[in-house]
């Protein structure tokens, strides 16, 4: 059991790490998206190679070796996403009123060529490590693209929990296809599956000879899918799981706080039947400053 261990912290920490990191970046002001772009294109670059030099190695340092591999290709994927440099043909909110199909087509137009890039990628993923014997890291990057996509049509039928703090401010439009609501038909199904798949990985994780090729493999593979299981689960339990991240949000700026109302707003909010009458727009036949305190819900003087 020690032999497993280390692939499962391990994946946990990149896991958190890695989601942190992310956002810290994409929290920067705007004039350092272009060098964290031309990082991520270098480590994901660096990530493609390392798959091609591991495909044909049946250890576990080769399953390793996948695994950072294929990790690095997926977040070149999102960071490129998050910057706002690939998302999609559509960059305005939803339309209002739109419904069934239409709204659909239009929450896919936002992130279309997001998706067509992932896409991409799995296919030169595919493609470095055809017909060699190590598949840990296509595995674990097709394992990431289906569970997002899982993750994405439930946020859009509707869930109670949207991350949209998540969200970097050029991206605020997406939230608009976010959709709240108790539960959708899909998530039950998507929890089922996944955690059976979960399940039987993590028997041929338990059925391998331990410390070999196969053992890592399947546990890195498992504990990635647990972790996406535990994601899915985030959007409908009512808790702050973002707090984990909360390091990585430090870097947006801070919500400015909204006004405080005057004193006159205050009394004319608590006691709106007793205005004074002006015409249809135009200003309150009475200044509200000069209103006297009378006229507070209440009825009487101070």
């Amino acid at each position: 059991m020690d032999a497993l261990a280390l692939p499962i912290v391990m994946t946990l920490f990149v896991w958190w790490f890695a989601t942190g990191a992310v956002l810290f970046l994409t929290g920067l002001p705007r004039a350092t998206y272009g060098w964290s772009m031309a990082i991520a294109t270098l480590v994901g670059l660096g990530g493609l190679a390392a798959l091609f030099a591991s495909a044909r190695m049946t250890t576990p340092a080769g399953a390793y070796i996948a695994f950072f591999g294929a990790m690095a290709v997926w977040a070149w994927n999102e960071i490129g996403f998050l910057l706002g440099h690939v998302t999609g043909s559509r960059r305005t909110p939803s339309p209002p009123g739109i419904r069934g199909w239409a709204r659909f087509a239009a929450a896919t137009q936002t992130l279309i060529h997001h998706e067509l890039l992932i896409l991409a990628s799995a296919l030169a993923i595919v493609a470095v490590t055809w017909d060699e014997p190590n598949q840990v890291g296509t595995r674990l990057f097709l394992v990431l693209w289906l569970m997002r996509l899982s993750t994405k049509f439930n946020i859009f039928l509707g869930v109670p929990n949207v991350t949209v703090e998540f969200l970097p401010p050029h991206l605020a439009y997406l939230a608009t296809y976010f959709k709240k609501r108790p539960m959708n038909g899909l998530f039950p199904f998507s929890v089922t599956i996944s955690t059976l798949v979960t399940a039987w990985l993590c028997h041929s994780m338990l059925a391998a000879p331990a410390g070999s090729f196969e053992a890592t493999g399947h546990a890195l593979i498992a504990a990635l899918m647990a972790l996406a299981v535990l994601e899915h689960w985030f959007l409908v339990i009512p808790l702050p799981f973002g707090e984990l991240w909360s390091w990585g949000l430090a870097s947006r700026p801070p919500v400015p706080e909204a006004p405080k109302p005057t004193e006159a707003a205050e009394r004319a909010a608590a006691c709106p039947v007793l205005l004074p009458i002006s015409q249809p727009g135009t200003a309150p036949a009475v200044a509200p400053e000069t209103w006297p305190k009378s006229l507070v819900c209440g009825g009487t003087s101070r």
